[in-house]
């Protein structure tokens, strides 16, 4: 399958609506509004095309991206390479899914972990605040959970927003997996007041951290 084939595919299953929404959450106008579910069909019929991945991705269209990240293969990624193109993001769908497919199996994760962290361009922080709430969770040994804590608390207000909502599940995933700093997070939750007022999609939990900490703690104790 050839990039304007895709294309072809992906204006017939364009819709205004889905553009309208994409647009809401940030994306620019460089999209057909294909839903994310015929993307995944899509990339079904291809399975792995690393260098048909790697055309799209260049194409800076959003669904040329999603699409290059089901299909691409992640060990002719390089971290450099890897690097480069979560500078290159503008909108968190993207990001999201590059973190989920590729990122957090990449051998050098922890490498981009630490680049990212320091990083002032809101994309690579978001990856990397990603990847450490993944840590977090999942392997904390080495992690200095105090210091987190206090970063958090001294910069998450402030964050710019796409950075600022992986900041927060680092901040919940400590309250939920670590009792023995879980009223600090929730303090730290309570005093900034981040997601506070927002309002989450019937049957979701709240993003707002004493909220979303309590909540999975009470389940696990169910």
């Amino acid at each position: 399958m050839t990039k304007q084939e895709i294309f072809d595919q992906f204006e017939a299953l364009g819709s205004e609506s889905v553009r309208k929404r994409n647009r809401k959450n940030g994306a620019t106008d460089n999209q057909f509004g294909v839903k994310m579910g015929d993307i995944r069909k899509i990339a079904k019929k291809i399975k792995i095309d690393h260098a048909l991945a790697m055309e799209l991705w260049d194409t800076e269209n959003l669904e040329g991206r999603m699409l290059a990240i089901l299909i691409l293969d992640s060990k002719q990624l390089s971290a450099d390479k890897l690097d480069e193109m979560v500078q290159s993001l503008h909108y968190f769908h993207v990001s999201d899914w590059l973190n989920a497919y590729i990122i957090k199996k990449h051998p050098d994760r922890e490498k981009l972990r630490n680049q990212w962290l320091k990083s002032d361009i809101p994309m690579a922080a978001r990856a990397g605040w990603n990847l450490t709430s993944i840590r977090i969770k999942e392997d904390a040994e080495g992690l200095n959970l105090p210091k987190i804590l206090q970063h958090l608390e001294n910069h998450m207000l402030d964050a710019h927003p796409d950075a600022q909502w992986t900041m927060n599940f680092a901040l919940v995933e400590v309250g939920i997996n670590h009792p023995e700093h879980r009223e600090e997070a929730l303090r730290i939750g309570e005093k900034l007041g981040v997601y506070s007022d927002y309002r989450a999609p019937k049957g979701c939990t709240s993003p707002f951290a004493p909220i979303w900490i309590n909540e999975m703690v009470s389940r696990q104790k169910a």
